[in-house]
């Protein structure tokens, strides 16, 4: 196993060798790059299975890094500060991020999720989101990054119906396709998709509203019947925000 450091930071590079060290011993060999520059050249010639990337370096950023490799052959794991806008793309991209100071145990189930997914060929793909995403893609155009137990989906935002949770997973209800499940919680899929504009119905639903054809009020709260003929629930909570919601759009 060949894994690469990517940090602008000496003493990060540093702990982060330690930790990488302490987690397995099988790790072969462990090579440190100062910023893009340098992490283009050992990606070139040390051709790691794992690199681990700062987003913030002193002559670029990761994601610069990564415009400059056509095709990875490595899995990903981006390490940052506090930054809401990069992490809204790594979400979007499903691919995994450490924020700093990182934490030990995080460190080590990002590196067995990159293990799992070595031999995966989705990852290419995953760049291409995660880099329309920071280039400032318009909604429509976006894609999401949805994984089974089996298979990784490329979805464009504006195929999807809507969401329906169920219990610690979420159920994606596309326009085009069979449902997706995916073991993550509908809150969290809310924080990537409400900035596309998607709004939540019920405690249980969130809705692409360019596909809501209908408001029901024969119930108390309503329904939303979307496209393809789908009832979605509107609850008593969620009531007046949707009919203002639709009265507005």
């Amino acid at each position: 196993m060949k894994i690469l450091l990517v940090d602008n930071e000496k003493a990060v590079r540093e702990t982060l060798a330690k930790m990488v060290h302490n987690w397995s011993k099988d790790v072969h060999q462990v090579e440190e790059a100062t910023g893009v520059k340098d992490g283009i050249e050992k990606i070139t010639q040390f051709r790691p299975d794992i690199v681990l990337l700062d987003v913030e370096m002193d002559d670029g950023t990761g994601f610069d890094l990564l415009q400059q490799i056509p095709q990875p052959g490595f899995q990903l794991i981006f390490t940052t500060a506090h930054n809401e806008y990069a992490i809204q793309a790594f979400r979007y991209s499903a691919i995994d991020y450490l924020l700093k100071p990182v934490d030990p145990a995080e460190l080590r189930q990002a590196l067995e999720r990159a293990i799992t997914n070595i031999n995966q060929q989705s990852m290419q793909q995953q760049m291409t989101i995660l880099l329309q995403q920071i280039g400032g893609k318009t909604d429509t155009e976006k894609q999401i990054v949805l994984k089974d137990v089996d298979k990784t989906y490329f979805i464009k935002i504006r195929d999807i119906l809507f969401c329906e949770a169920e219990g610690s997973y979420t159920k994606f209800y596309l326009s085009n396709a069979e449902p997706i499940f995916v073991s993550r919680n509908l809150r969290s899929y809310e924080e990537i998709l409400a900035p596309a504009g998607f709004i939540r119905t019920h405690h249980s639903c969130l809705v692409n509203p360019t596909k809501i054809k209908i408001y029901d009020r024969k119930t108390d709260s309503g329904t939303l019947i979307l496209e393809g003929g789908h009832s979605v629930p509107v609850s008593q909570r969620k009531k007046d925000f949707v009919i203002q919601f639709l009265e507005n759009r």
